[in-house]
């Protein structure tokens, strides 16, 4: 998770979030040189003291800044489309869990069995127990298997919200009415937050997202043990 004076991202727990970070530093990389080349041509042109005629008009040189110029927004525009697709592709999913947005909190249901679901609430400050996180901690987490497709099915009863994981690479608007859905592989255990991000209402700041990836055992067990209880 984030932790205090971060600058970068939070450390990627699935492979899409890996690939978001090597096209974020790839980017950058390209920003990063252009931004130096600039400096130096506007400190080159302030501090000559002479004029090259063939710079001032050549065809050439209106090539190169021309045809450069396409090279590099294709060369950053090729890994984003890619990105973007593999974002978009959710094939064979091993569990299905409906998140539905409310003021404020979660509601999640696992629609592969036939009475899995809860709310899930914050914790307040003066219940949390030591070690626990101040408004990111919940009193029902949402479980899932590691190293397993997982499609989130994201919808909202009252107004706009938005499930958002960053460490999973993950976000999705949750529209009333409408049913948006997205896919992860967590691919480690651990436990991951977020937050709503979509301003909602007056508590907007304290309905958080808590995921637990455990191995497909543990799951099994917790699910085992959620249908008797319920």
């Amino acid at each position: 998770m984030a932790h205090p004076s971060q600058l970068g991202f939070q450390d990627a727990a699935s492979p899409l979030m890996e690939e978001l970070l090597h096209f974020h530093d790839h980017a950058l990389m390209i920003v990063f040189l252009i931004s130096v080349l600039v400096l130096y041509i506007i400190v080159a042109m302030v501090t000559a003291k002479v004029t090259n005629m063939f710079i001032l008009d050549s065809q050439e040189i209106e090539i190169v800044w021309t045809v450069l110029p396409a090279a590099i927004l294709i060369l950053i525009a090729l890994p984003s489309l890619r990105i973007l697709y593999l974002m978009d592709e959710i094939n064979d999913p091993h569990l299905t869990i409906k998140a539905i947005g409310h003021q404020w909190y979660w509601s999640y249901e696992y629609t592969d069995y036939e009475d899995l679901g809860f709310d899930s609430y914050m914790i307040p400050t003066q219940d949390l127990a030591p070690g626990q996180f101040r408004l990111l901690e919940t009193d029902h987490r949402m479980v899932v298997p590691m190293e397993s497709p997982v499609r989130v099915l994201v919808t909202a009863e009252d107004v706009l919200h938005s499930w958002a994981v960053p460490a999973l690479g993950v976000k999705m608007d949750a529209v009333p009415g409408r049913l948006n859905q997205t896919a992860f592989i967590a691919a480690r255990p651990g436990v991951y937050y977020g937050q709503c991000s979509e301003i909602c209402g007056a508590n907007h700041s304290f309905m958080p997202i808590v995921v637990e990836a455990v191995p497909l055992q543990h799951f099994e067990n917790w699910s085992s043990m959620m249908l008797e209880d319920a």
